[in-house]
């Protein structure tokens, strides 16, 4: 029986390995994908500190996941298919069998959240993104459409100007709710234009998409905008499916914790997208990551002391 179990690769957990193998824990991390969780797919991250020049996201969680293991941390390439968390012991099943452990800490992030509009799900992937910076260079010298107003479309919105010849940002309010710096950027952007108070209603298109349907939501006007592509940035689904009925999740499906990271079962922890919290931030990530290794340690000495 191992010491800690990680479960999950992108900012928080690959800190909290990082932590939990330079304390000389038995820890093992899992990651069904590549290590580095949604920062893999940022083009630039300008808001990491230490790097005033910016830096792709993935050379940065390159170098995270190098760090880590040259304190000895092993990673494995597994799906986590259920858990099994008893006082004495926590299971996890994967894909390729179950391993046990002491402790457990949950980093499993969250995914894009869809729009739930016809025409979506049959048009994704040819036409119908949710990364700009995977699918961007397809749209060159076309017109796409970015739907959200956060710090994620904003960004995404001024990523695919090196790309598209108009990009429009559709948001359901009348004002952003990115950050200052990046409405300045957008708003001067003379290859961006924004629709306010604006919400999609289906995405049309056979094989490819060729237009999305706009409903005003002050006037209720209907109207068409031919684009090429459609890129969804509008929030995340915590990847908590094989957590519900286990641990105390609030109403979106995040996990509560508290300041330590310790969820609602004693021995397990969360850190990074995946917990109830306000700010998710790969800065955020990091420190929780830290703390639910460091609480992790604790706990592991409260049972052998």
């Amino acid at each position: 029986m191992r010491d800690l179990i990680i479960v999950g690769a992108g900012p928080a957990g690959l800190t909290a390995g990082l932590y939990a193998a330079r304390a000389r824990l038995d820890v093992v991390l899992f990651e069904k994908m590549s290590p580095g969780g949604q920062v893999l797919l940022t083009d630039i991250v300008e808001n990491y500190p230490g790097f005033p020049e910016g830096i792709s996201g993935f050379e940065l969680m390159d170098r995270m996941k190098r760090q880590a293991e040259s304190f000895g941390l092993s990673i494995e390439m597994r799906e986590v298919l259920s858990f099994r968390f008893d006082p004495d012991l926590k299971a996890v099943m994967t894909d390729k069998g179950e391993e046990q452990a002491k402790s457990v800490i949950l980093a499993c992030g969250a995914t894009p959240r869809k729009l739930g509009i016809p025409g979506e799900e049959q048009l994704t992937g040819k036409g119908v993104s949710y990364c700009a910076t995977c699918d961007g260079p397809f749209y060159r010298d076309q017109e796409v459409a970015v739907i959200g107003g956060g710090d994620t479309a904003v960004e995404e919105a001024l990523f695919l100007t090196k790309f598209a010849t108009r990009v429009y940002l559709i948001h359901r309010r009348d004002q952003l709710r990115a950050t200052k710096v990046l409405q300045e950027r957008v708003m001067a952007n003379d290859k961006v234009e924004i629709i306010w108070d604006t919400i999609p209603q289906r995405i049309l298109g056979q094989n490819g998409v060729e237009a999305v349907e706009l409903k005003n939501v002050k006037t209720s006007q209907l109207s068409t905008l031919n684009v090429q592509g459609i890129f969804v940035f509008i929030g995340y689904e915590p990847n908590t499916q094989l957590l519900k009925g286990i641990l105390d999740l609030d109403k979106l499906g995040f996990i509560r914790t508290n300041a330590e990271m310790e969820t609602s079962v004693a021995g397990v922890f969360a850190a990074g997208d995946i917990r109830s919290k306000n700010l998710r931030q790969i800065s955020t990530a990091v420190g929780e990551g830290a703390t639910a290794a460091f609480s992790a340690e604790k706990y592991l000495d409260s049972l052998s002391g």
